[in-house]
């Protein structure tokens, strides 16, 4: 896969995340290694044998975790995995350091590749949105569906909102935010993530919010947080800036697989208008508009998200049958 961006090839020191992140009852998280990164992968065991297979990805700041609820709900449809980015989770950084968009669809596909379980139903939000469309506008081959949830595609007007998390992305930002911001308590960091990435905060129970700032508070552990913040922050913003063959756009155009596009009528970070584009862009396209939900569907409303995948799923098995030929 080429691409005209710029990875900063400075290596990060691979240092392995001193407590593991939270494993829900029911879910499995293994190690899988590939020559120059390490991958932690969460799965739960479907409920019958010779399900389809779906790999999903989460977006900027988050983790396989993203994808625990929607990974209950559809383990009687697919064998789903869900991946910890490089430098997310408990996934250590990349030996290369390349936190572009680019080089992490490569590793998806390395992974995909080496475990042999395409093709896949992909599932992206955010970031991981960008990264699966790269994927399967690259390696058709590797892709049955694709399922897209806020994606962060290039919009001419970002929201407002979204422009703290892009400052992100430059030099010298990440670093002193971090310092500006030291005395805050992850219950703190937590309320103003829920604030921006829910449609409606108070859905997060209790128990929910605990979980989320007790993982805030190890991801801060992490020497590296920052640095991976940052540098993932940037390769977002150099993919919105590619032009010609490599434009997210152009690649979306030349995506094969039926897609279901999600957006929520109250995401802070993904324009609503972004839909409309998308589902003109996406060939073979489907839209589901959550009205409360906000950047994160698949945790906000996961029924609504399970319903309109085992849509899609239906449809392509028809359309399978159909276009097999009749002995």
């Amino acid at each position: 896969m080429s691409s005209t961006e710029s990875p900063d090839a400075r290596t990060v020191p691979v240092v392995p995340p001193g407590r593991p992140s939270r494993v829900s009852e029911g879910e499995e998280v293994r190690t899988v290694t590939l020559p120059g990164v390490t991958l932690a992968v969460r799965s739960r065991p479907p409920r019958t044998e010779g399900l389809p297979p779906a790999l999903c990805i989460h977006g900027l700041g988050g983790s396989s975790q993203n994808w625990s609820a929607l990974m209950e709900l559809l383990a009687g449809d697919t064998a789903c995995e869900a991946l910890d980015l490089p430098g997310f989770g408990d996934s250590p950084p990349p030996d290369d350091g390349d936190y572009s968009i680019t080089g992490f669809a490569r590793v998806v596909i390395r992974y995909l590749d080496a475990s042999a379980r395409g093709p896949v139903h992909l599932v992206g939000n955010s970031m991981g949105g960008a990264i699966a469309t790269r994927v399967a506008a690259v390696r058709p081959d590797l892709v049955r569906t694709l399922t897209l949830i806020s994606p962060a595609l290039p919009e001419l007007r970002p929201q407002r909102t979204a422009v703290p998390t892009a400052l992100l992305a430059v030099p010298g930002v990440a670093p002193l935010f971090a310092r500006m911001t030291k005395e805050w308590t992850p219950e703190r960091r937590t309320r103003d993530v829920l604030a921006l990435c829910y449609g409606d905060p108070g859905r997060v129970t209790s128990e929910g919010f605990a979980l989320a700032a007790a993982e805030y508070e190890r991801r801060l552990e992490l020497p590296y947080f920052w640095d991976v913040m940052a540098r993932s922050a940037r390769g977002v913003v150099d993919a919105y800036t590619l032009g010609g063959q490599h434009s997210l756009w152009r690649q979306a155009e030349r995506v094969l697989a039926p897609t279901l596009l999600v957006y929520g009528m109250r995401d802070q970070l993904v324009s609503i208008r972004m839909a409309r584009r998308a589902s003109r862009t996406f060939r073979d396209s489907r839209l589901l508009t959550l009205v409360e939900s906000g950047h994160v569907a698949m945790m906000e409303d996961p029924d609504a998200v399970a319903r309109a995948f085992r849509d899609l799923l239906a449809d392509h098995a028809t359309a399978d049958r159909s276009a097999s030929p009749r002995g």
